[in-house]
Protein backbone atom coordinates (compact mmCIF):
# COMPACT_ATOMS: atom_id res chain seq x y z
CA UNK A 1 0.00 0.00 0.00
CA UNK A 2 0.98 3.62 -0.52
CA UNK A 3 0.18 6.15 2.20
CA UNK A 4 -0.65 9.52 0.67
CA UNK A 5 -2.11 12.93 1.47
CA UNK A 6 -5.19 13.84 -0.55
CA UNK A 7 -7.94 16.41 -0.70
CA UNK A 8 -11.36 15.91 -2.28
CA UNK A 9 -12.60 19.49 -1.95
CA UNK A 10 -11.00 22.93 -1.94
CA UNK A 11 -10.62 24.81 1.31
CA UNK A 12 -8.27 25.61 4.17
CA UNK A 13 -5.46 23.01 3.99
CA UNK A 14 -5.65 21.88 7.61
CA UNK A 15 -9.39 21.32 7.17
CA UNK A 16 -9.55 19.47 3.85
CA UNK A 17 -6.35 17.43 3.77
CA UNK A 18 -6.61 13.80 4.78
CA UNK A 19 -4.37 10.74 4.83
CA UNK A 20 -5.37 7.78 2.67
CA UNK A 21 -3.96 4.45 1.56
CA UNK A 22 -3.85 3.59 -2.13
CA UNK A 23 -2.60 0.55 -3.95
CA UNK A 24 1.07 0.85 -4.82
CA UNK A 25 1.40 0.70 -8.60
CA UNK A 26 4.49 -0.25 -10.59
CA UNK A 27 6.10 2.37 -12.82
CA UNK A 28 5.08 2.43 -16.47
CA UNK A 29 7.43 2.52 -19.43
CA UNK A 30 9.91 5.38 -19.08
CA UNK A 31 9.09 5.96 -15.40
CA UNK A 32 10.81 5.41 -12.06
CA UNK A 33 9.21 4.63 -8.71
CA UNK A 34 10.74 6.66 -5.87
CA UNK A 35 10.33 6.10 -2.13
CA UNK A 36 10.22 9.59 -0.66
CA UNK A 37 12.60 10.66 2.10
CA UNK A 38 11.67 14.33 2.63
CA UNK A 39 9.33 16.93 1.15
CA UNK A 40 9.09 20.61 2.13
CA UNK A 41 5.84 22.51 2.54
CA UNK A 42 5.84 25.59 0.30
CA UNK A 43 3.19 28.28 -0.24
CA UNK A 44 2.98 26.96 -3.82
CA UNK A 45 1.90 23.59 -2.39
CA UNK A 46 -0.81 25.08 -0.20
CA UNK A 47 -2.35 27.73 -2.46
CA UNK A 48 -3.83 25.21 -4.97
CA UNK A 49 -5.56 23.40 -2.08
CA UNK A 50 -7.53 26.57 -1.31
CA UNK A 51 -9.06 26.51 -4.79
CA UNK A 52 -7.08 29.41 -6.23
CA UNK A 53 -6.34 27.36 -9.35
CA UNK A 54 -9.45 25.19 -9.34
CA UNK A 55 -9.85 25.59 -13.10
CA UNK A 56 -6.78 23.41 -13.73
CA UNK A 57 -6.93 20.92 -10.85
CA UNK A 58 -8.94 17.70 -10.96
CA UNK A 59 -10.14 16.38 -7.61
CA UNK A 60 -9.21 14.31 -5.73
CA UNK A 61 -5.60 15.48 -5.87
CA UNK A 62 -2.32 14.74 -4.11
CA UNK A 63 -0.32 17.90 -3.29
CA UNK A 64 3.44 18.42 -3.28
CA UNK A 65 5.73 19.71 -6.03
CA UNK A 66 9.17 18.78 -4.73
CA UNK A 67 11.14 16.46 -2.48
CA UNK A 68 13.90 13.85 -2.47
CA UNK A 69 13.80 10.07 -2.40
CA UNK A 70 15.42 6.79 -3.42
CA UNK A 71 14.62 5.00 -6.69
CA UNK A 72 13.01 1.69 -5.76
CA UNK A 73 11.82 0.36 -9.10
CA UNK A 74 12.08 1.25 -12.79
CA UNK A 75 9.74 0.76 -15.71
CA UNK A 76 10.51 -0.57 -19.14
CA UNK A 77 13.18 1.25 -21.16
CA UNK A 78 14.77 2.65 -17.96
CA UNK A 79 18.24 1.51 -16.86
CA UNK A 80 18.43 -0.66 -13.77
CA UNK A 81 21.34 1.51 -12.68
CA UNK A 82 18.80 4.06 -11.38
CA UNK A 83 17.72 1.67 -8.59
CA UNK A 84 19.11 2.80 -5.24
CA UNK A 85 20.03 6.30 -6.45
CA UNK A 86 18.91 9.38 -4.53
CA UNK A 87 16.95 11.68 -6.82
CA UNK A 88 14.50 14.54 -7.15
CA UNK A 89 11.38 12.87 -8.65
CA UNK A 90 9.99 15.95 -10.39
CA UNK A 91 7.24 16.60 -12.95
CA UNK A 92 5.39 13.46 -11.95
CA UNK A 93 2.84 12.78 -9.24
CA UNK A 94 2.29 14.85 -6.12
CA UNK A 95 5.16 14.21 -3.70
CA UNK A 96 3.10 14.08 -0.49
CA UNK A 97 2.94 10.28 -0.52
CA UNK A 98 5.20 7.38 0.41
CA UNK A 99 6.12 6.49 -3.17
CA UNK A 100 5.75 8.52 -6.34
CA UNK A 101 6.28 7.80 -10.00
CA UNK A 102 8.06 10.29 -12.21
CA UNK A 103 9.32 10.35 -15.82
CA UNK A 104 12.90 9.09 -15.83
CA UNK A 105 14.08 11.73 -18.32
CA UNK A 106 13.28 14.53 -15.85
CA UNK A 107 14.57 12.87 -12.66
CA UNK A 108 17.51 14.78 -11.17
CA UNK A 109 20.28 12.77 -9.43
CA UNK A 110 21.51 14.23 -6.13
CA UNK A 111 25.25 14.11 -5.28
CA UNK A 112 26.44 12.74 -1.94
CA UNK A 113 27.70 16.19 -0.90
CA UNK A 114 24.11 17.43 -0.49
CA UNK A 115 22.07 16.22 2.50
CA UNK A 116 18.44 15.17 2.30
CA UNK A 117 17.09 18.35 3.95
CA UNK A 118 18.82 20.55 1.38
CA UNK A 119 18.04 18.27 -1.56
CA UNK A 120 14.33 18.33 -0.74
CA UNK A 121 14.33 22.12 -1.32
CA UNK A 122 16.32 22.21 -4.56
CA UNK A 123 13.47 22.80 -6.99
CA UNK A 124 10.76 25.42 -6.39
CA UNK A 125 12.66 28.35 -4.86
CA UNK A 126 16.15 27.86 -6.35
CA UNK A 127 14.93 27.27 -9.91
CA UNK A 128 12.43 30.14 -9.67
CA UNK A 129 15.03 32.60 -8.37
CA UNK A 130 17.66 31.53 -10.92
CA UNK A 131 15.34 31.65 -13.94
CA UNK A 132 13.92 35.04 -12.94
CA UNK A 133 17.36 36.58 -12.51
CA UNK A 134 19.08 35.04 -15.55
CA UNK A 135 16.32 34.50 -18.14
CA UNK A 136 13.33 36.69 -17.30
CA UNK A 137 14.98 39.86 -15.98
CA UNK A 138 18.47 39.14 -17.38
CA UNK A 139 20.13 40.96 -14.52
CA UNK A 140 23.79 41.83 -14.81
CA UNK A 141 26.56 43.87 -13.23
CA UNK A 142 25.26 47.18 -11.91
CA UNK A 143 21.54 46.44 -12.28
CA UNK A 144 19.38 47.21 -9.25
CA UNK A 145 16.70 44.77 -8.08
CA UNK A 146 14.25 45.48 -5.26
CA UNK A 147 12.45 42.53 -3.63
CA UNK A 148 9.76 42.60 -0.95
CA UNK A 149 9.12 39.88 1.65
CA UNK A 150 12.86 39.39 1.38
CA UNK A 151 13.18 37.58 4.69
CA UNK A 152 11.54 34.55 3.04
CA UNK A 153 13.39 31.50 1.76
CA UNK A 154 13.34 32.78 -1.83
CA UNK A 155 14.25 36.29 -0.68
CA UNK A 156 17.43 34.90 0.85
CA UNK A 157 18.21 33.25 -2.48
CA UNK A 158 17.86 36.56 -4.34
CA UNK A 159 20.35 38.05 -1.87
CA UNK A 160 22.87 35.29 -2.58
CA UNK A 161 22.37 35.49 -6.33
CA UNK A 162 23.10 39.21 -6.16
CA UNK A 163 26.59 38.28 -5.04
CA UNK A 164 26.93 35.46 -7.61
CA UNK A 165 25.65 37.44 -10.62
CA UNK A 166 26.79 40.91 -9.59
CA UNK A 167 23.56 42.90 -9.46
CA UNK A 168 22.62 45.12 -6.53
CA UNK A 169 19.79 43.96 -4.28
CA UNK A 170 17.58 46.25 -2.23
CA UNK A 171 15.83 43.94 0.23
CA UNK A 172 12.47 45.04 1.62
CA UNK A 173 11.27 43.66 4.96
CA UNK A 174 8.67 44.70 7.51
CA UNK A 175 11.07 45.00 10.45
CA UNK A 176 14.66 44.51 11.57
CA UNK A 177 14.43 40.74 12.10
CA UNK A 178 16.36 39.72 8.94
CA UNK A 179 18.49 42.81 8.29
CA UNK A 180 21.91 41.53 9.33
CA UNK A 181 21.46 38.14 7.71
CA UNK A 182 20.35 39.63 4.39
CA UNK A 183 23.32 42.00 4.33
CA UNK A 184 25.69 39.10 5.02
CA UNK A 185 24.07 37.00 2.28
CA UNK A 186 24.53 39.67 -0.40
CA UNK A 187 21.92 42.44 -0.13
CA UNK A 188 23.40 45.92 -0.52
CA UNK A 189 20.57 47.70 1.32
CA UNK A 190 17.70 46.63 3.57
CA UNK A 191 14.62 48.86 3.77
CA UNK A 192 12.30 48.25 6.72
CA UNK A 193 8.78 49.39 5.89
CA UNK A 194 7.90 49.90 9.55
CA UNK A 195 10.55 52.64 9.63
CA UNK A 196 10.73 54.13 6.14
CA UNK A 197 8.52 54.99 3.17
CA UNK A 198 9.39 52.55 0.43
CA UNK A 199 9.49 54.46 -2.87
CA UNK A 200 11.21 57.63 -1.53
CA UNK A 201 13.86 55.48 0.16
CA UNK A 202 14.52 53.45 -3.00
CA UNK A 203 14.88 56.67 -4.98
CA UNK A 204 17.27 58.00 -2.35
CA UNK A 205 19.58 54.96 -2.40
CA UNK A 206 19.55 54.83 -6.23
CA UNK A 207 20.36 58.53 -6.64
CA UNK A 208 16.88 59.28 -7.92
CA UNK A 209 16.94 56.67 -10.69
CA UNK A 210 14.82 53.90 -9.18
CA UNK A 211 15.37 50.16 -9.55
CA UNK A 212 15.81 48.36 -12.86
CA UNK A 213 13.38 45.69 -11.65
CA UNK A 214 11.14 44.80 -8.71
CA UNK A 215 9.79 41.43 -7.56
CA UNK A 216 6.57 41.33 -5.57
CA UNK A 217 5.58 38.30 -3.49
CA UNK A 218 2.93 40.05 -1.38
CA UNK A 219 0.37 41.74 -3.61
CA UNK A 220 -2.15 44.19 -2.23
CA UNK A 221 -1.02 47.62 -1.07
CA UNK A 222 2.55 46.45 -0.44
CA UNK A 223 2.91 45.12 -3.98
CA UNK A 224 1.35 48.24 -5.47
CA UNK A 225 3.82 50.42 -3.56
CA UNK A 226 6.71 48.32 -4.87
CA UNK A 227 5.78 49.14 -8.49
CA UNK A 228 6.53 52.81 -7.80
CA UNK A 229 10.16 51.91 -7.03
CA UNK A 230 10.88 50.94 -10.65
CA UNK A 231 12.54 53.29 -13.10
CA UNK A 232 10.70 54.23 -16.33
CA UNK A 233 10.53 51.19 -18.63
CA UNK A 234 11.84 48.99 -15.81
CA UNK A 235 10.26 45.65 -14.91
CA UNK A 236 7.70 44.92 -12.20
CA UNK A 237 7.36 41.16 -11.73
CA UNK A 238 4.70 39.49 -9.62
CA UNK A 239 5.72 36.21 -8.06
CA UNK A 240 3.32 35.52 -5.20
CA UNK A 241 0.26 36.71 -3.35
CA UNK A 242 1.05 36.34 0.35
CA UNK A 243 -1.56 38.96 1.25
CA UNK A 244 -4.24 37.13 -0.69
CA UNK A 245 -5.03 40.35 -2.56
CA UNK A 246 -4.15 41.54 -6.05
CA UNK A 247 -2.10 44.68 -6.58
CA UNK A 248 -3.95 47.73 -7.91
CA UNK A 249 -3.31 47.04 -11.58
CA UNK A 250 -5.21 50.12 -12.72
CA UNK A 251 -3.14 52.41 -10.51
CA UNK A 252 0.13 50.80 -11.64
CA UNK A 253 -0.85 51.10 -15.29
CA UNK A 254 -2.03 54.68 -14.90
CA UNK A 255 0.71 56.10 -12.70
CA UNK A 256 3.91 54.17 -13.50
CA UNK A 257 5.85 53.33 -16.64
CA UNK A 258 6.78 49.84 -15.47
CA UNK A 259 6.68 46.82 -17.75
CA UNK A 260 4.57 44.28 -15.87
CA UNK A 261 5.50 40.60 -15.89
CA UNK A 262 3.94 37.58 -14.18
CA UNK A 263 6.08 34.55 -13.42
CA UNK A 264 4.79 31.00 -13.08
CA UNK A 265 7.34 28.20 -12.88
CA UNK A 266 4.92 25.85 -14.63
CA UNK A 267 5.09 28.04 -17.77
CA UNK A 268 8.87 27.63 -17.85
CA UNK A 269 8.41 23.90 -17.32
CA UNK A 270 6.14 23.68 -20.35
CA UNK A 271 8.76 25.25 -22.60
CA UNK A 272 12.09 23.97 -21.31
CA UNK A 273 13.93 21.10 -23.00
CA UNK A 274 15.25 18.09 -21.08
CA UNK A 275 18.80 19.27 -21.75
CA UNK A 276 18.26 22.80 -20.41
CA UNK A 277 16.33 21.36 -17.45
CA UNK A 278 19.34 19.29 -16.40
CA UNK A 279 21.81 22.08 -17.16
CA UNK A 280 19.83 24.38 -14.85
CA UNK A 281 19.92 21.88 -11.99
CA UNK A 282 23.61 21.20 -12.60
CA UNK A 283 24.30 24.92 -12.21
CA UNK A 284 22.24 25.19 -9.02
CA UNK A 285 23.69 22.02 -7.50
CA UNK A 286 27.20 23.30 -8.24
CA UNK A 287 26.44 26.53 -6.36
CA UNK A 288 25.09 24.56 -3.39
CA UNK A 289 28.14 22.28 -3.31
CA UNK A 290 30.68 25.13 -3.56
CA UNK A 291 28.85 27.15 -0.91
CA UNK A 292 27.91 30.17 -3.01
CA UNK A 293 24.24 29.44 -2.28
CA UNK A 294 22.95 28.07 1.01
CA UNK A 295 19.37 26.94 1.60
CA UNK A 296 17.65 27.47 4.94
CA UNK A 297 17.82 24.70 7.52
CA UNK A 298 14.31 23.26 8.02
CA UNK A 299 12.71 24.30 11.31
CA UNK A 300 10.78 21.09 11.98
CA UNK A 301 9.78 17.72 10.56
CA UNK A 302 6.41 15.99 10.71
CA UNK A 303 5.27 12.53 9.71
CA UNK A 304 3.14 12.34 6.60
CA UNK A 305 0.30 11.13 8.83
CA UNK A 306 0.50 14.40 10.79
CA UNK A 307 0.09 16.60 7.72
CA UNK A 308 -2.61 18.80 9.29
CA UNK A 309 -0.29 19.73 12.15
CA UNK A 310 2.48 20.27 9.63
CA UNK A 311 0.55 22.73 7.44
CA UNK A 312 -0.50 24.70 10.53
CA UNK A 313 3.15 24.94 11.53
CA UNK A 314 4.14 25.96 8.01
CA UNK A 315 1.54 28.74 7.95
CA UNK A 316 2.84 30.21 11.19
CA UNK A 317 6.54 29.77 10.29
CA UNK A 318 6.59 31.07 6.70
CA UNK A 319 9.12 33.87 6.40
CA UNK A 320 10.24 33.52 10.01
CA UNK A 321 12.26 30.29 10.01
CA UNK A 322 13.13 27.32 7.84
CA UNK A 323 10.78 25.09 5.91
CA UNK A 324 8.59 22.43 7.49
CA UNK A 325 9.41 18.95 6.14
CA UNK A 326 7.15 15.95 5.71
CA UNK A 327 9.16 12.79 6.36
CA UNK A 328 8.48 9.03 6.52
Amino acid sequence: MNTCVTYEEFGTPHDVLKVSSLLKESPKKGEVLVRMVARPINPSDLIPITGAYSHRITLPDIPGYEGVGIVEEVGQAVSQEWIGKRVLPLRGEGTWQEVVTAPADWVVPVPDEIDDETAAQLYINPVTAWIICTEVLRLGQGDVLVVNACGSAIGRLFAQLAKVIGFRLIAVTRDDQHTQELLELGASTVIRTNESQLAPTVLEVTNGKGAHAAIDSIGGAAGTALAFCVCPKGHFLTLGLLSGQQVDWAKISRETQANVKLFHLRHWNQQVSVQVWHETFHQLISMIVNGSCILMTPSASFRLQDVRKAVRAAASAEGKSGKILLVP
